[in-house]
């Protein structure tokens, strides 16, 4: 080392010790707290992705120096508390801190375990979707008649002959180390082996040779890279019988809840690598705590499909979506190829396959795709609409004649994100809301415990019951005076949903009015959706057979009140149905047949993708439905008006 070097100051730093996990690290001055969790692998709620944008990260400092930037997402309350927004916070010293319970690293496992239940079911709401049976991958016995002097093929063309007479193969292929090894296995086996055999479109491979019969467990995994959470499915590919279910949260959310941010995140330096082995570590750790419950080896599983929506499809291969968030947006790619699972580092069998779900366009993705089939809008004679509500909002309406579909980004407002008491669908959470004629509050919680706060379907059930009783107007107002909860607060009106004595948290749980337009902006993305693709194709919604509501969420959603808030079409309840996780249900019927994966790529790129932004009307048509249902009552003729006098427009 040079003296020049020697010299130079080392650069100070202080332990940040964290309760109750009881975690420390040492960390540079200057180091954010949330930046200092990371590093001690504490896991803060951090939605925004650390740009002080969400609220989510706050923390209490109990003891030593920070220096906190100015914020207007914690109460003058909470700052005398010693609340901070971990993000926005550096570390000028030792300090303690404490995570308070909706912030701790419990609430994530809590949602994975429910997840997990509550995606568990292959479920969906259309007709049944018959393939044939023809897995994507798949083990052979075959006992191969030995070389003679009038039987002298070659070792290879004598194993794919016999391939040939259990299965149509035309086109064959293995690679040069399972060749280097084969003339050994087939003798030592006395020409009696095991294959697996991979699709490939139109050619199958030969993955592996084993000696004697080694036909046992083969199985594949779909997995749905949601934006907020990735499930997956283990499925048995011989008898197509659905095994177990993992769910975890997607840890890209560190970087940020919605696919924008992430896409910026992904052009930074070390950005693209960071993410993609964030869902890998997710898919992994699903993977082994699969074949843990289930007493199998991971050399079991030979194939993995992925459905999700094209950016995160991206992330997942490594590959840059940057030209996705530019125009004329423009994905990579629509159709990957298959390719090793472990390429991209996916633990699975050494040779085994991960085929990812077709993608529409740049911002519908594979989930949509895999929704598409699930729902059976392919086959279908009558005009059906399938809407998966979500961070990134997805929409496809069509028959076996036409389908055409659009993204309408509706953020994570549903999922938690830009609503000071929102969470996500884990315990403690307020799922059901009912308000009285009388004002009467009465709500369930997940799990039935104490309050915690709020997720997607509470939040729909609340707007639209404060809209019929008359606390908020049409505009999403809320209105002072109408009811004892109403209050001000550092000059901001809310509604106390849950008084603090209550709720597990000790503090009151409410919605805001910042709360009730960003809830707005979100349904009247997804609204707007709808209406801009009827309109391109001169569709009156009274001629669409059915409405399917697609995703987790969807499957506990009051659909009177997705209706009385102008989430959705009013259309009779009969006609308005729950399709479940169709983006695990099409990736599982694509693992498991042959034909359904070239129906996916066929619906891939036969469906019309539609831009909005292309649209000339649609921010007009996204303003006029901010409104309670919507500026146009026509459209909501079962939507009555607020029964509380006094209430206005």
């Amino acid at each position: 080392m040079s003296s020049a070097a020697a010299a130079l100051p080392r650069e100070r730093s202080f332990q940040v010790t964290f309760s109750p996990e009881g975690e420390g690290v040492a960390v540079p001055t200057g180091t954010t707290i949330l930046e200092g969790a990371n590093r001690a692998g504490v896991d803060l709620t951090s939605h925004c992705g650390g740009d002080g944008l969400c609220g989510k990260c706050r923390v209490i400092v109990k003891q030593g120096n920070v220096t906190a930037q100015p914020t207007s997402l914690l109460s003058r309350e909470e700052i005398r508390c010693g609340y901070v927004l971990a993000c926005q916070t550096a570390v000028t010293g030792d300090i303690e801190i404490e995570i308070p319970p909706e912030s701790r690293a419990e609430a994530a496992q809590i949602l994975i375990d429910l997840d997990a239940q509550r995606f568990r079911a292959l479920r969906h709401a259309a007709d049944a979707i018959e393939v044939r049976p023809a897995a994507l991958t798949r083990k052979l016995y075959l006992e191969l008649p030995p070389p003679t002097l009038d039987d002298s093929l070659s070792d290879q063309s004598r194993l794919f002959r016999e391939i040939r007479r259990r299965q149509p193969a035309p086109i064959m292929q293995l690679g040069l180390k399972i060749l280097q090894a084969l003339p050994r296995i087939l003798r030592e086996a006395d020409w009696k082996v095991t294959v697996t055999l991979g699709w490939r479109g139109g050619t199958t491979e030969v993955l592996q040779v084993e000696p004697g019969d080694a036909s046992g467990p083969n199985l594949g995994l779909s997995v749905d890279v949601g934006t907020s959470t990735v499930v997956a499915h283990l499925i048995d590919l011989d008898t197509t019988e659905k095994l177990d279910a993992e769910a975890v949260y997607n840890s890209q959310r560190s970087w940020g809840d919605t696919v924008p941010r992430r896409i910026i995140h992904a052009g930074t330096p070390g950005g693209l690598d960071e993410l993609q082995k964030a869902v890998i570590d997710d898919i992994n750790g699903m993977i082994l705590a699969l074949a843990d419950r289930n007493d199998i080896r991971q050399h079991d599983i030979t194939a993995v499909t992925c459905a999700g929506n094209t950016t995160m499809a991206h992330l997942l291969l490594g590959v840059d979506p940057s030209p996705i968030r530019k125009n004329p947006y423009v994905a990579p790619s629509t159709l990957p190829p298959p390719v090793r699972a472990v390429e991209v580092g996916i633990q699975i069998h050494p040779r085994g396959l991960l085929y990812t779900v077709p993608n529409i366009g740049g911002w519908v993705g594979g989930d949509i795709t895999a929704g598409i089939l699930a729902a059976g809008l392919m086959r279908s004679e009558k005009v059906q609409m399938l809407i998966d509500i979500g961070t990134n909002g997805e929409i496809a309406i069509g028959n076996r004649d036409w389908i055409i579909a659009c993204s309408a980004s509706a953020g994570p407002a549903f999922e938690g994100s830009g609503v000071r008491h929102g969470m996500k669908a884990m315990h403690g959470a307020v799922e059901r809301v009912e308000i009285s004629p009388e004002g009467t509050v009465h709500y369930r919680t997940v799990g039935n415990t104490r309050p915690r706060g709020i997720c997607g379907s509470g939040l729909i059930d609340l707007v639209a019951d404060m809209y019929k009783v008359g606390f908020i107007d049409r505009s999403g107002r809320l209105m002072p005076g109408t009811t004892q909860r109403m209050r001000e607060r550092d000059g901001t009106l809310e509604f106390v949903l849950v008084p603090a004595p209550r709720s597990e948290t000790g503090q009151d749980i409410v919605i805001t009015q910042p709360d009730l337009t960003n809830l707005l902006s979100a349904k009247a993305a997804i609204y707007a959706g709808t209406q801009v693709l009827a309109r391109a194709i001169g569709l009156d919604f009274n001629t669409v057979e059915r409405v399917l509501i697609a995703g987790g969420f969807g499957n506990y959603l009051d659909r009177s009140k997705a209706v009385a808030i102008g989430l959705i079409p009013d259309l009779p309840p009969e006609r308005i149905r729950f399709a479940g996780n169709t983006s695990i249900l099409g990736g599982a019927l694509g693992l498991l047949s042959e034909d359904a994966w070239e129906d996916l790529h066929q619906i891939a790129e036969s469906v019309t993708y539609y831009d909005l932004i292309n649209f000339p009307d649609y921010y007009d048509e996204f303003l006029a439905a901010r409104f309670l249902p919507h500026t146009d009552l026509t459209r909501f003729p079962s939507v009555r008006e607020p029964q509380a006098a006094g209430v206005r427009f």
